[in-house]
């Protein structure tokens, strides 16, 4: 979609007002697919401190595959790929290798495991293998370059599907980050990722806000590693980048319910087709390059009152 030259010029206007510097982050206004509302960053920052809370899980990627007592393929596996947006998933483009987890984008010009030619990658999540209700939960890793690439760090329920009407206590999808904005055509701010609430499931009762849209300013997040994360308590979600909050919401009211993590890299598109015009353009078929999103390690943590410490 092209949009008129004055809206460009309205964009790169608010953008020049609302950018500021705090801790290594600024604030900024970015159209993405979920329309954000953009907030800017609390007055007095808070930095997160970790003697509040107890490791209760932890997979710093060590060996030299994934541990399937850890993870298990989100909405698909190995013996049958699966459209998901703008690609194909098969739990085998995910692999661990130099203590990294390594979330391949891949092209397959003549498909792969019953999948058609397109673009390939996958999801990790830890649903029947472990979940928690409250804490802290961080992932340390390198964005996959690419435009059209949306790789994310979320938490869901079991029963999100199922719990309408009672605001996001029954259960929300907790976006920690999301990044789908590389080289995004109407902002050279490359950097900016999403912090999202989801309840009342996906359809017509459906409730989403973005909650922050943070530009990482000191280090760039698709060569160095950085970590985002989510403080999540009874009455609140607190974001953080490096440490450093970005935003918070009670939103819907906190999710009271355990939920699970999921680690993916997705395609911006549907049905396995790269969505041109948005982004999708450098994931055509004739741009076969992989990509990877670099996983350091994924942690999660309890607050220590809750353990009795």
């Amino acid at each position: 979609m092209t949009l008129p030259t004055f809206f460009l010029k309205i964009i790169a206007f608010f953008q020049a007002i609302i950018s500021f510097f705090t801790s290594g982050i600024f604030w900024t206004e970015v159209t993405t697919p979920s329309d954000p509302v953009v907030i800017p960053p609390p007055e007095n920052a808070v930095v997160l401190n970790l003697d509040n809370f107890t490791m209760t899980w932890s997979d710093e990627f060590d060996g030299n595959a994934v541990d399937t007592a850890k993870w298990t393929g989100y909405k698909c596996g190995a013996e049958q790929s699966k459209t998901r947006m703008g690609a194909w998933w098969n739990t085998d483009m995910a692999s661990v290798k130099d203590g990294n987890l390594h979330i391949q984008t891949k092209y397959y010009d003549n498909g792969y495991k019953g999948g058609k030619k397109g673009w390939y990658s996958c999801g990790l999540c830890t649903d029947g293998l472990f979940e928690q209700t409250y804490g802290y939960f961080e992932i340390r890793c390198i964005l996959p370059k690419g435009v059209g690439m949306w790789s994310a760090f979320w938490m869901m329920p079991h029963n999100i599907n199922d719990s309408i009407g009672n605001g996001g206590v029954d259960g929300a999808e907790i976006d920690v980050y999301e990044s789908p904005n590389y080289h995004y055509k109407l902002s050279d701010n490359v950097n900016v990722v999403t912090s999202s609430i989801h309840y009342d499931a996906y359809g017509a009762e459906h409730q989403q806000k973005t909650v922050c849209t943070p530009f990482i300013e000191n280090n760039d997040p698709y060569e160095t590693y950085t970590t985002y994360g989510v403080e999540w308590n009874e009455k609140e979600y607190i974001f953080y980048i490096n440490g450093v909050e970005t935003g918070r919401t009670d939103f819907g009211g906190a999710s009271q319910v355990p939920e699970y993590m999921i680690v993916n890299c997705n395609v911006n598109g549907t049905e396995g087709f790269p969505l041109n015009g948005y982004a999708g353009d450098a994931l055509t078929f004739d741009s076969p390059q992989p990509t990877d999103l670099v996983v350091d390690y994924v942690r999660v943590y309890q607050y220590n009152s809750l353990l009795g410490q």
